[in-house]
């Protein structure tokens, strides 16, 4: 056995692999069916009784190509007499193009009617075309009623007799040609034909039909009129560059590439001068061709009935237009995308057959419709086991109208399973009606821009599973497109989901601005509200109903999203934001008769005095604590309260300034212990969001005083800035041992036992 490393096969672009399956494929099927291939280093490995010298003889002298070949498209060459693609190989003797000959005769016998209908077609259309008729004469003649009349009439002959073709090709043909048609086409339960992307239309993109250029490069490899159809000179040189990646000379120029070598398609700016031609190597072509037909096996058994043409293919679904730097709204509307699959263990063709047959990932339940379906089933090892990575291909409009396979990015499968990727089920049934409405024509653009890059941040993370940054990344683009919602743009999708409490698990990066995030978005308040006796935060981020979707006012064309006074948070700024709130919530403790802030924490979800320490000397991001908590803010709370999450706490234990701590003291949810409680004092958070810290401290002590607490310090100073962030400060609650921890500091005589 020899291993042979083809230099010439690599993941991209989407030619070289094809080839590398085109050559593993009829290597097993002619030579040796006991041949293995792998991917090592970007690179294609065979592994077969061939050593190379009898690799490249195979190709040169046995090699017997597949009947590639698709009658039912006018390109196609079965229409034209002589065809430059048809004619050499129909008129060949060698026995090693027997299955093309026989494929062709085949073709033939099932095309007569359709022949004689298009010929009676374009024999209508030639009487215009006759030399001796004058303009005057050709415009009369097309105006006529009765040409008009004849010409439709046979072109709906023509049409109707092709829409039945096609079927009559699944009934009839058997054996090799069977296999091309089962990958350029599938039926739907109606009949209807459906085209994997892959493969064009049917086998052509445009007016480019691979199967003509297949036969046509063929012609040019070998020479079909010799008795055992030999190569050509050239041909030596083009399939070591093919196999092992050589330099050569000679390829061959104004071929049609199509959209597998982007790079070879000639154009603007693509050598030297302003345009160029395009440039191929015909073996490159043939293998390439040769490949496409293992993405065959199963299509009719994948697809739906309702479903889009590209879900007939493996692993192919329809495009969107993120996870990429290149990435557009338009390219969602594309023919989709592929995913190309690279295994790194030795595997024979009947085990790649098979994992290409099931062509299936699972997310959950349900089988993944979408790209990033199919990048959370990787991350999560919903695929056939033994799939090292992907390559992502979008068959996107790159150059006018020109369809090209574009590389998007690799998807690696990671060497465990990523159970934490089970959290994104909880944004399953939402972030399909997200998209739809910022796809929408009227769509507003930032609700575009959020939507974009949310799902950047989920492609991301599903890559990197383990991170839990990439977690707060996605936090963060939630919070983003939440904010746009709440304007009315799109609101229809309505508000983030209720999430699992283990986002927070996968989240914690056991930073303060987390910790801080997770004490604020998790508080709640115990005074009556009419919907119950708790009032979590989220309603002062936004209006929502009993089914938790947006409240709304109006009806029919007329409605609107509902802001009612409770409303403070804009999202703007986290100084601004966590003031709003105290302010908010200590008109509710007025209106209701309490004498205590209603803001309590969760059970573990506290802030951490060390944590609040470091805010208030501003090493703390606000801003980015603030817009984690507004995510946050989605976290069943029910759930939470039946099984908290553990929180990594910080690394050292440190209290806020004594003058903070006096400031929390009068501004408690909850009496300080049994029949002793500390009034809370609006008009001491007043001074403090007017900037005069001092006032504040001095109104704060007067309460403590007052309630038997003996404090030493007498006075504070702080710039009207820092006055603003102790006020801050304060919307993020403390457990009931930290306010013991704090009365212990100023008065140790206080507490009883003490």
């Amino acid at each position: 056995m020899h291993v042979h490393r083809l230099e010439g096969c690599t993941t991209a672009p989407l030619a070289n692999y094809l080839k590398a399956l085109g050559i593993f494929r009829l290597v097993a099927q002619q030579a040796d069916s006991a041949a293995r291939a792998w991917w090592q280093n970007e690179t294609f490995m065979l592994l077969c009784a061939l050593d190379a010298a009898g690799l490249e003889q195979f190709f040169l002298s046995h090699y017997c190509p597949t009947p590639i070949l698709s009658p039912w498209n006018k390109g196609a060459g079965f229409f034209k007499s002589p065809d430059p693609g048809v004619a050499p190989v129909e008129q060949s003797k060698a026995p090693r193009f027997l299955d093309l000959r026989e494929g062709i005769s085949a073709a033939r016998g099932l095309i007569g009617d359709l022949e004689a209908a298009a010929n009676a077609v374009q024999a209508i259309k030639d009487e215009t075309k006759v030399k001796s008729l004058s303009a005057a004469a050709r415009k009369a003649l097309k105006d006529d009623p009765g040409y008009a009349r004849r010409l439709n009439e046979a072109q709906r002959t023509y049409n109707a007799i092709k829409s039945d073709i096609i079927p009559l090709f699944r009934k009839r043909w058997r054996g090799a040609p069977r296999e091309w048609l089962d990958a350029a086409l599938v039926l739907d339960e109606l009949g209807a034909a459906k085209f994997p992307a892959l493969l064009g239309t049917g086998g052509n993109d445009g007016r480019l039909d691979f199967t003509n250029n297949f036969l046509q490069r063929l012609n040019e490899i070998y020479d079909l009129a010799h008795p055992c159809g030999t190569a050509r000179s050239p041909a030596t040189a083009w399939l070591r560059s093919a196999l092992w990646g050589s330099a050569v000379t000679g390829n061959q120029a104004g071929r049609a590439v199509g959209q597998y070598l982007p790079a070879g398609a000639g154009g603007a700016n693509c050598c030297n001068g302003p345009d160029g031609d395009s440039l191929i190597n015909p073996f490159d072509f043939v293998l390439m061709l040769e490949g496409t037909l293992l993405f065959a096996s199963s299509a009719t058994r994948r697809m739906l009935g309702s479903g889009p043409a590209y879900a007939a293919a493996p692993f192919a679904m329809p495009g969107q237009g993120a996870g990429y730097a290149s990435a557009s709204d338009s390219d969602a509307d594309s023919r989709g995308e592929q995913w190309m699959p690279i295994w790194a263990n030795p595997t024979t063709l009947p085990d790649f057959r098979r994992l290409l047959a099931e062509g299936r990932a699972q997310v959950g339940t349900r089988a993944a419709r979408e790209p990033l379906d199919l990048a959370r089933a990787v991350a999560r090892l919903g695929v056939a086991r033994g799939i090292s990575a992907f390559e992502r291909y979008g068959y996107l409009e790159r150059n006018g109208q020109s369809n090209f396979a574009v590389p998007l990015g690799r998807y690696s499968v990671p060497e465990r399973d990523a159970p934490t990727l089970a959290n994104l089920d909880d944004l399953d049934a939402w972030l399909p009606r997200l998209r739809r409405q910022a796809r929408e024509k009227n769509a507003a653009t930032r609700l575009r821009v959020a939507e974009r890059r949310l799902s950047d941040a989920l492609f991301a993370l599903t890559s990197h599973p383990d991170e839990a940054v990439r977690w707060q990344s996605v936090l963060l683009a939630l919070s983003e497109v939440e904010v746009v919602l709440a304007t009315g743009s799109g609101s229809a999708a309505g508000p983030i989901p209720r999430l699992r409490p283990q986002w927070v698990a996968a989240a914690d990066d056991g930073s303060a601005e987390f910790r801080l995030a997770l004490a604020f978005a998790l508080q709640a308040g115990d005074f009556p509200r009419g919907r119950g006796a708790v009032c979590p935060v989220r309603e002062n981020w936004l209006s929502l109903n009993k089914a938790g979707r947006f409240e709304t006012s109006g009806e029919g064309g007329q409605s609107r999203l509902r802001v009612g006074p409770e409303v403070v948070l804009r999202g703007r700024s986290g100084i601004a934001d966590a003031i709003a709130l105290i302010e908010r919530r200590l008109i509710d403790a007025a209106r209701n008769g309490t004498r205590q802030m209603p803001l309590m924490a969760a059970r573990r979800a506290s802030a951490h005095p060390t944590d609040i320490a470091a805010l208030l000397i501003g090493q703390i991001d606000l801003d980015r604590s603030l817009a984690l908590a507004r995510a946050l803010m989605a976290l069943d709370a029910q759930a939470w309260g039946w099984q908290p999450v553990s929180v990594a706490q910080p690394p050292h234990a440190a209290l806020p300034d004594d003058g903070w701590l006096a400031l929390r003291l009068v501004m408690l949810p909850w009496p300080i212990e049994a029949g002793r409680a500390i009034g809370c004092d609006p008009a001491v958070f007043r001074r403090l969001c007017a900037g005069d810290a001092s006032g504040a401290l001095e109104l704060a002590l007067r309460r403590l005083a007052a309630a038997g607490v003996r404090v030493a310090l007498r006075f504070a100073t702080a710039s009207p800035a820092d006055a603003r962030l102790w006020a801050a400060a304060l919307a993020f609650p403390i457990a009931r041992r930290t306010a013991r921890d704090f009365m212990q500091r100023l008065d140790p005589h206080f507490l009883s036992g003490a």
